[in-house]
């Protein structure tokens, strides 16, 4: 696969009831996840342990890894659209059933990010969630809509936000502080600049 390309990653957390963007992509289905995804998407690719499913998915697995392991699937899929040359990675089915898992599965945004991948995102039923690092960032998502801004792994300074209800020039997110949570889109677009760490930005699904 040719280096630039959005790789689609499907986990086995609440079946995601959206419209999967897939297209384009190259989709690599994790587990237990065949069992919801397998006939909305089309799957290039299976990968897991697949202690979470009966009988052997459809295309089959280049390689069964045991069940018990360091890395979740999830992880693995990541290592493996790293190897592909991923730009983007977009992550459905993430979200739900395991507080564990979503937890660990936001890890994967940054691990990703920490790979070189420019764009990755983890689209549940409730929320797109997304990791921004430092530089500028922009979200085109509508009026009206729910947004919260926090900081991951650290302290982060953003700076320069526009489009939101609550706008400062400069802001500390700070560490264990829910600051950054229930902002308000006052357009079409949001906008802002990190200047130090990272931010998780959730984009609610409800319109305000």
């Amino acid at each position: 696969m040719n280096g630039g390309r959005t790789v689609v990653i499907l986990l086995n957390g609440e079946p995601y009831r959206g419209k999967m963007e897939a297209e384009n992509a190259y989709v690599i289905c994790c587990d237990g996840a065949y069992s919801w995804a397998r006939e909305r998407v089309k799957i290039d690719e299976n990968l897991g342990d697949f202690d979470s499913l009966e009988g052997t998915p459809d295309p089959a697995p280049r390689m069964k890894f045991p069940s018990e392991k360091n890395e979740t699937d999830g992880e693995l899929a990541v290592d493996r659209a790293v190897e592909l040359g991923a730009s983007e990675i977009v992550f459905y089915g993430g979200g739900g059933r395991r507080e564990d898992h979503f937890l660990g599965n936001l890890h994967l945004l940054f691990k990703a990010k920490e790979a070189g991948v420019s764009t990755a995102v983890c689209k549940t039923n409730g929320a797109e969630i997304s990791l921004c690092g430092r530089g500028e960032h922009r979200f085109a998502c509508g009026e009206g809509r729910t947004v919260s801004l926090l900081p991951f792994g650290g302290e982060a300074h953003i700076m320069e936000m526009k489009g939101l209800k609550y706008a400062a020039g400069d802001l500390l997110l700070r560490y264990g502080s829910t600051r950054g949570i229930s902002n308000l889109t006052t357009g079409g677009e949001f906008s802002f600049r990190v200047k130090v760490g990272s931010v998780l930005v959730i984009i609610n699904e409800e319109v305000v």
